[in-house]
């Protein structure tokens, strides 16, 4: 029964990463998988996740099932960070939330949320947007649109189109949006953009859903929150996938928070229901021990802090390494690469073609994604000349 099952293409991305371990280039650069990097190349435990774990240690004391919502002060602590501590939905119990397998489980438990209430309703995605956003959607079965978002001849947000584009969005429609650190762009919305969509969400009655992957790598953890605590302040309901992966440096622990902003208690308490069904029918209890370890973090004064400075850390070197890199195309070719310097987070779009970036990696074993797309934290001292002359080299 099973040959009738064809071999499926290599995951765009995961193909990557296989074919530069297998590249013996002793120059070779991986800028394709989206991981943050150290100066050496290394992905690190931070400092405060070290010091979570051993506490984790020795006081755990039994390895029996948690509860199905997951760990609450891990919950209680994700809702405060996004959210703002005091923030009215949370004092009038109007967010239902569980902890999931990562932010691609919050995003499939979410959606199928959203195919049990509607399952007509159309979600509708940035262009481009995440390589899983669609995967993760669609597999529950819901319809998938795009609408306008980055434009690679001018570098930036095709917001005018955008708005258009939303403006004819209907009622009960839900809006994927990124919430900081556009992947794969980089490009945020600005103050004023948030306020436009609001309007439009307000007008058009559709529903926002949220995807928070990298909160801190852009401006800051409060200023990364911007867009969802004015959608949350200003419309009865909000969806929102959050992912420990990256700013707590959790990849392999798989750590998410899914969580949906109701208009009221009572539909908190539907929806609590729903969700803890959709999960016990996916993969029953969730995994204890990544939310185990960012709850001691966020519920510690000490270590909090202490992470609060590691995600600063990381994003300013980040920022510099984008400021480096557009210096050194500047340098050797005298063209302007600055829209990298306004771009945010892990990603940046370099808006060269295919073909260009093929070139770089047959002839100077740079890895990364067709699309343009680069992991800025793959980017070192050591590499930066070399990314550059072979950049500037295909222009």
């Amino acid at each position: 029964m099973l040959e009738v099952l064809e071999q499926l293409p290599a995951d765009p991305i995961l193909g990557l990463s296989a074919a530069f371990k297998q590249d013996a280039n002793p120059k070779k650069v991986d800028l394709g998988v989206g991981v943050y990097k150290d100066e050496q190349g290394r992905t690190p435990i931070l400092h405060a996740v070290a010091k979570a774990q051993n506490i984790l240690l020795a006081n755990e004391d039994s390895k029996t099932y948690i509860s199905p919502q997951g760990v609450q002060g891990f919950i209680d602590g994700m809702l405060e960070l996004l959210l703002g501590k005091g923030h009215k939905t949370l004092i009038e119990q109007r967010v239902a939330a569980v902890q999931a397998p990562g932010g691609c489980g919050s995003l499939r438990i979410l959606s199928e949320l959203l195919k049990r209430a509607n399952g007509d309703l159309t979600v509708w995605v940035s262009d481009p947007t995440w390589a899983n956003h669609i995967p993760l959607i669609g597999s529950a079965g819901l319809k998938i649109k795009t609408y306008p978002y980055f434009d690679k001849e001018q570098a930036g947000i095709k917001f005018d189109e955008m708005a258009a584009c939303l403006a004819q969005v209907s009622k009960g429609d839900v809006v994927l949006l990124h919430g900081c650190c556009h992947n794969p762009t980089g490009a945020d919305l600005t103050k004023e953009q948030w306020h436009k969509v609001l309007e439009l969400a307000q007008q058009r009655e559709f529903l926002p859903f949220l995807d928070i992957a990298y909160q801190g790598f852009g401006d800051g953890v409060e200023e990364d929150v911007y867009g969802l605590r004015l959608l949350a302040d200003n419309l009865p309901e909000v969806i929102v996938a959050a992912s420990c992966s990256k700013n707590f440096g959790l990849y392999r622990e798989r750590v998410g928070l899914a969580a949906m902003i109701c208009a009221n208690n009572q539909v908190r308490n539907a929806l609590q229901s729903q969700i803890q069904s959709i999960a016990r029918a996916i993969y029953s209890m969730p995994p204890s021990y990544g939310g185990a370890l960012v709850d001691i973090i966020l519920n510690s004064e000490e270590l909090k802090a202490q992470w609060l400075g590691e995600v600063t850390e990381m994003r300013e070197r980040m920022q510099q390494l984008r400021r480096l890199l557009a210096d050194k195309i500047k340098e050797k070719s005298g063209r302007d690469f600055d829209f990298i310097t306004r771009q945010k987070g892990m990603f940046s779009y370099l808006c060269i073609s295919p073909e260009q970036v093929k070139k770089m990696r047959s002839d100077n074993a740079i890895y990364f994604v067709d699309s343009s797309r680069v992991n800025i934290a793959g980017i070192s001292h050591q590499n930066v000349d070399y990314i550059a002359e072979a950049l500037v080299a295909v222009l």
